[in-house]
């Protein structure tokens, strides 16, 4: 693997091209003033829509608006996490930012006056404007939130407030991306270096336990050195939430955090009771995994390491990129001839250079085609990440293919349901065509943690954020102890006595940055149980679910998630899916005691 110490060593083929979207950035700020008046002719219908030809007038200004406003804040983003220290690109993504307040304040005024119409007065205009028939299903979805919306002056008060909301979040990106060192740790040849997140990926997993805990404490000592500032801007971005639920008048930010899905909170606390019922196939497997390693105490930097040495393999991202078509096969040439050319076409930014963003993300843009950020490490977790992210881009691109813009970007419920069956069917791939059984048994094992960490981590942080909102609307205080002991309380009981705590576990909330996005991480959960179900029938050549499931892919936001996933068989609000993902867990830990 090519360590690379600045962007422009890394080749042109695994940079993504930033040209589709903007070919210079002179065309960026022609598009930045164009939206600048573009907000200014929005906010001149205010008080003015009275029949179906303004309404259809602002509607459409409003999405030609959003068109391009999502091209510009994409560029913006984009750039940034190529560099986030680079203060060009941060001042182009404040531009975005607070272009982003303007256009939301300048159509502050439209649902408290949807709302205050009749439902027989939209329907006289929709019946007077054909036009309005594209907007028709959207618009009487708004009327759900008829109890949640404020007055004008209230909504456009809050407009203006959502910089000011989005501060926490902000300042734990730049804390954790920008500005947090993790220190030295030993070389290969015993030399000092410093640590990257994607060394510690791999260290983490090495073989030696004195380099894995070395790293561990490395990679912690900043979250622990700045626990009390990162507990302030968490215990903000919680109280910000609960603030604006309660302004909003929803009986919790729970239930505001589903609300847009239309998902009830049962469906949230069924899956964190039916999990924690059946919670023992992980205790169990924790006490295995000791054993295999052959040590006295479980702790957590070794929870990673394969328990089979000499067995690491370097995978390059060519390769990767190969093993990831033949795996998906299932899935059909279509799919799999459609997913050749976001190599081919440069929409992946592979490698990790100094003050890139760490982890990996799809971006999909309207009009355009999906982003991919990757920091490849040439192994076997970076393939199931590139994997992972193109079933995000697949998703992308189909829906905005066969939707028009009003409904072709998903739902984050539904979003990692596409991910997930790109990485059950990676596995499974793998899994049959490996002959060694050393390798085998390694991704077994492999398969056994993706598991525990995409499934029952998640709904570890899903109950932590639940716990956390609760004291904020309780009035209970929110501190570095609070959010430790909450954290370690968890981790003790979803890993079970096993496994014996550092002072490092229950910090883990600090380095956690889908919790600054509320009620956001048991949709990795729900995505998998789904996945499960569905990639288990695609195995099996079940053609309906295979055309069921691209219809899925195909459909983006025009139908609540729920109502979605029903089409493919997959009915959350049962516990028949829980069930099956615990079940499918439970074989998987039993393979892994009989073999090796």
């Amino acid at each position: 693997m090519s360590v690379y110490q600045s962007r422009q060593e890394v080749p042109e083929k695994e940079k993504w091209d930033l040209s589709d979207l903007y070919k210079d950035l002179s065309l960026w700020e022609k598009d930045y003033r164009k939206i600048e008046e573009m907000v200014q002719e929005l906010k001149e219908f205010d008080g003015k829509i009275s029949n179906g030809k303004s309404l259809y007038q602002y509607l459409k200004k409003k999405e030609e608006t959003s068109y391009i406003f999502n091209h510009v804040y994409a560029y913006a983003m984009l750039k940034l996490d190529e560099d986030t220290r680079d203060s060009h690109s941060q001042s182009l993504l404040e531009k975005a930012k607070s272009l982003s307040v303007k256009f939301s304040g300048a159509n502050a005024f439209f649902l408290p006056y949807l709302l205050s119409l009749e439902e027989d007065t939209l329907r006289q205009f929709i019946a007077e404007e054909k036009g309005l028939e594209y907007f028709e299903e959207d618009l009487f979805d708004s009327f759900r939130y008829k109890a949640h919306i404020l007055s004008k002056e209230q909504e456009e008060l809050l407009s203006k407030l959502g910089e000011t909301f989005s501060a926490p979040s902000s300042t734990f990106a730049m804390i954790n991306n920008a500005d947090i060192k993790f220190g030295e740790v030993t070389g290969e040849n015993g030399e000092k270096v410093e640590l990257t997140r994607g060394m510690y990926a791999k260290l983490i997993e090495d073989e030696n336990r004195q380099k894995r805990r070395e790293a561990y404490k490395a990679y912690y000592k900043p979250y622990l050195q700045l626990k009390n500032t990162i507990a302030s801007t968490l215990s903000a971005a919680i109280k910000n939430n609960v603030t604006m639920a309660k302004l909003r008048g929803y009986p919790s930010a729970l239930e505001k955090g589903l609300f847009g899905d239309n998902v009830p909170k049962e469906v949230y606390e069924n899956l964190i009771a039916a999990t924690k019922e059946n919670i023992a196939p992980l205790h169990r497997y924790m006490g295995l995994r000791r054993q295999k390693l052959g040590v006295e105490e479980l702790r957590q930097y070794d929870l990673n390491v394969p328990l089979i040495s000499g067995v690491k393999r370097t995978i390059t991202y060519d390769d990767a990129f190969a093993i990831m078509l033949d795996a998906l096969a299932p899935l059909g040439t279509d799919y799999v001839n459609t997913l050749k050319q976001f190599k081919n076409s440069r929409y992946i930014d592979v490698r990790e250079t100094p003050g890139k963003r760490s982890g990996a993300y799809n971006l999909g843009v309207y009009g355009v085609h999906p982003y991919i950020l990757l920091n490849y490490q040439d192994d076997l977790d970076s393939l199931f990440t590139l994997t992972h992210e193109c079933g995000h881009g697949m998703h992308s691109l189909l829906s905005s293919k066969y939707q028009p813009q009003i409904t072709a970007r998903y739902s984050i419920f539904v979003a990692e349901v596409a991910s997930t069956v790109n990485e059950v069917l990676l596995i499974h791939y793998l899994l049959k065509e490996e002959k060694n059984p050393d390798f085998r048994y390694h991704l077994l094992n492999h398969f056994i943690d993706q598991f525990r960490g995409t499934y029952f981590t998640q709904i570890m942080f899903a109950e932590f954020e639940k716990i956390t909102h609760e004291r904020a609307e309780q009035g209970l205080p929110l501190n570095a102890d609070v959010f430790s002991n909450i954290f370690e309380s968890l981790f003790r009981e979803y890993y079970g006595g096993e496994l014996i705590h550092d002072e490092e576990t229950k910090y883990g909330w600090a380095r956690i940055p889908h919790f600054y996005r509320p009620f956001y991480v048991y949709k990795y959960a729900t995505g998998y149980a789904s996945a499960i179900q569905i990639a288990t029938a695609l195995l099996d050549g079940d053609g309906e679910m295979l055309k069921s499931y691209l219809e899925f892919l195909k459909s983006g936001s025009s139908d609540y998630p729920l109502e979605l996933l029903k089409k493919t068989g997959v009915d959350l609000t049962t516990d028949e899916p829980i069930k099956r993902t615990l079940a499918k867990f439970n074989e998987l830990v039993e393979q892994f005691s009989r073999s090796n």
